[in-house]
């Protein structure tokens, strides 16, 4: 909040603009309030919006804060159904609990993704799991549940604590996607965090191509607010609920390319 005089002139109000501005912050005024300070009248001039090198306080302070806070809390409280997941994939199936795999984080830079393991440790690494062919051999008893439920998505509630990802972003490419990652590119996708979820994944998820996911990925960008992603947010539990967009071994109508690569 800035405390000015209600006497200043428009061109004093212009003069502070231009002080931020040269700071690479971009300030607006609104909402003024009047109040009395020891005799003399003060106006109190909200600042609606601040922007630091292009970004909202949302983005660029509160979007991380709710990350630490919700990725936090959700690890303590599902603490107990980690434990059931953990018990029920050793009874059924050999291997490690988790699955790590290579992704590409923001600006490009990699960090390594966590997932419960939902097939077998004999699967191909590197191929997406709707390209496999007779994908379901792979896949075990309890993956078909996780994956159907997306609770082998829950490990990713450390790297969002960690800073490696967001609740909701554009869905973390693998690090050899190279034409997603040209594409996201072209609409300023690689430059925010990725996410657990995002306005692809409600827009299809496993059904789209690369270039319809950039798109989708470059429009979440462009609309990136707090009200946005809380429409993300409630639009893949709906998704989840419904099982909508997702798509185990190749068909006839499987994207070449897809962002989910190598999904165990």
């Amino acid at each position: 909040m800035l405390s000015l005089s209600n006497s200043l002139s428009s061109a004093y109000y212009k003069k502070t603009e231009d002080f931020f501005s040269s700071r690479n912050i971009s300030i607006y005024f609104s909402a003024i309030l009047k109040y009395n300070a020891h005799k003399y009248n003060v106006v109190a001039l909200c600042v609606a919006t601040l922007y630091r090198g292009g970004q909202t306080m949302y983005q660029g302070f509160f979007k991380r804060a709710l990350d630490i806070f919700l990725s936090l809390l959700g690890i303590l409280l599902l603490s107990w159904l980690f434990l059931i997941i953990i018990i029920a994939m050793k009874i059924d199936s050999r291997g490690p609990i988790f699955f790590k795999q290579k992704r590409v984080g923001k600006g490009k830079t990699h960090f390594h993704i966590l997932k419960f393991r939902s097939m077998r440790i004999d699967t191909p690494h590197d191929m997406p799991t709707h390209m496999l062919q007779n994908a379901d051999r792979y896949i075990t008893r309890m993956g078909k549940f996780m994956r159907k439920t997306s609770l082998d998505e829950l490990p990713q509630l450390f790297n969002i604590l960690a800073g490696h990802m967001s609740i909701i972003g554009p869905r973390p490419a693998l690090w050899n996607q190279y034409d997603l990652l040209e594409e996201r590119d072209r609409y300023g996708a690689n430059d925010v965090r990725p996410g657990l979820t995002g306005w692809a994944q409600i827009n299809g998820r496993d059904e789209l191509d690369n270039a319809t996911k950039a798109k989708l990925d470059g429009e979440y960008v462009k609309k990136l607010s707090f009200g946005f992603d809380c429409r993300c947010f409630f639009g893949t539990i709906f998704k989840v609920l419904r099982g909508d967009g997702i798509v185990e071994g190749a068909t006839d109508t499987t994207p070449k390319a897809e962002e989910e690569v190598g999904k165990k």
